[in-house]
């Protein structure tokens, strides 16, 4: 394990992630000793011990030494810990309960359910919860000393030149096919008729739980929100700027167990449900549904598209015009329909990037010809029929400056945020108290200075 891999796992995620699933596993058979202290910060056994195992499960392969890598990775770490306490860098209980519950949703969507994580580690959520609150709190603390570290940085275009110039070729990334996209997009009229429909089956549903049906159930039955369905509804502790405006304007209202009215948001219509509040942080479930649309509306935003499309390979107007006139997509419209990757900001797209229904008209155009129209969903899952059209296509090759400046820039710049924060970790030892356990003076680190 290198100390260039540590600095960019560190920089990019809080450390740890997985720490739950090696206590879990390996606290029956950890006798903890202190093996090293970093200014006011100790290193447990057990830290080193639960470490090698994630990283044994996930595959990794041992390269020299791997404890002593890792006790390494942990002074480091604790370095950054120890100096957040000396600039009173603080996180916020609010910070840590949002992480908490993005990691737990994120175990919970791959084990499947909160009972099957609890039967998996063999405690409560209560205690899964407690299990991870240190760690994140660590993590988070970490990434705001390592970011104000090297929140200066920048480089230059002759940096990047010679970046690439002396880098080999072969440590250079493969760049698959990449795709360059304008779009056309209308919404089918949804008729009043429809959007009264909704609204009635929901008001249907929020009697139901009035009554004494479990929201949660209703959800799970109901809601058009798959990824949250399957929990009943629950969407995990947010802020106010998480929520949609008109969302979170009700959700911060509602008192415990209270069911709100019906909102209406650019996802469709919500009936909504108070879990728990935390300080600035809501826990509410929520039930979606979205206007159903009649065969004739879906056709009519198909007839048109057809009619727009006859207008561009006619040469009455270009494609870029042609959006800019009528394209519903606020997003696109005015830059001629060019599509963002919200990923990388850029135009360009590779095929993982779009959405299925998307890449399956994309695949078989060439550039400058013009799709179908067909049926697409935008970014709230909303139905929309779209005309598309390939800019242009970069087939995979090896990153280059000219294609790939982005990508080559920003892998200078995490050359030199490394070197800076090596600087800072090396200046910062000298005059930082380091004890380290006879078990592991004999390591051979990357780093000089930790020995002394």
């Amino acid at each position: 394990m290198k100390i260039r891999a540590i600095f960019r796992s560190l920089l990019a995620v809080p450390a740890f992630i997985f720490l739950l699933s090696a206590q879990s596993l390996n606290a029956q058979f950890v006798v903890d000793q202190v093996i090293g202290v970093v200014g006011s910060e100790k290193i447990l056994l057990s830290d080193v011990e639960q470490e090698l195992l994630r990283m044994q499960m996930q595959g990794v392969t041992a390269e020299g030494d791997m404890k002593c890598s890792i006790f390494e990775e942990q002074m480091i770490h604790k370095l950054l810990i120890h100096q957040a306490a000396i600039d009173s860098i603080e996180v916020t209980p609010s910070m840590v309960e949002g992480e908490l519950e993005r990691r737990l949703r994120y175990f919970i969507n791959q084990i499947g359910s909160e009972s099957a994580l609890e039967k998996y580690f063999n405690k409560t959520m209560t205690q899964i919860r407690a299990d991870l609150r240190t760690s994140i709190k660590e993590g988070l603390l970490a990434q705001q000393v390592q970011s104000k570290i090297v929140e200066n940085v920048t480089v230059t275009p002759s940096e990047v030149r010679r970046f690439y110039r002396d880098i080999p070729q072969d440590s250079l990334p493969i760049i698959p096919d990449q795709y360059q996209v304008r779009q056309i997009v209308m919404y089918p009229p949804a008729g009043e008729d429809a959007k009264f429909a909704v609204r009635e089956q929901l008001l249907d549903i929020r009697e139901r739980v009035l009554k004494g049906e479990r929201f949660s159930t209703l959800a799970v039955a109901y809601s058009e929100d798959r990824a949250t369905a399957t929990r009943g509804g629950e969407l995990g502790f947010m802020s106010r700027e998480q929520l949609v405006k008109s969302f979170a304007d009700v959700a911060f209202t509602l008192r415990e167990g209270q069911v709100s009215q019906i909102v209406e948001s650019e996802y469709g219509f919500h009936i909504i449900q108070m879990i728990e509040r935390r300080n600035d942080q809501v826990n509410v479930r929520h039930i979606l549904m979205r206007p159903s649309y009649s065969p004739d509306q879906l056709l009519k935003a198909q007839t048109k598209l057809d009619s727009i499309s006859n207008l561009i390979k006619s040469d009455t107007l270009t494609f870029r015009q042609a959006a800019q006139m009528f394209s519903e997509d606020e997003n696109t419209r005015l830059s001629g329909g060019l599509m963002i990757n919200p990923q990388s900001n850029t135009s360009l797209f590779e095929r993982e990037h779009f959405l299925p229904a998307d890449f399956y008209v994309i695949r078989n155009l060439k550039p400058d010809e013009i799709s179908q129209p067909f049926e697409s969903r935008d970014e709230h899952a909303n139905v929309v029929y779209k005309l598309v059209m390939i800019s242009k296509i970069i087939p995979q090759h090896r990153a280059n400056l000219d294609d790939d400046y982005a990508i080559i820039q920003q892998m200078t710049k995490m050359g030199k945020q490394h070197e800076v924060f090596m600087d800072w970790v090396k200046s910062k030892v000298k005059t930082t108290y380091v004890r380290i356990d006879p078990s592991y003076r004999n390591c051979s680190f990357e780093m000089d200075g930790w020995l002394r």
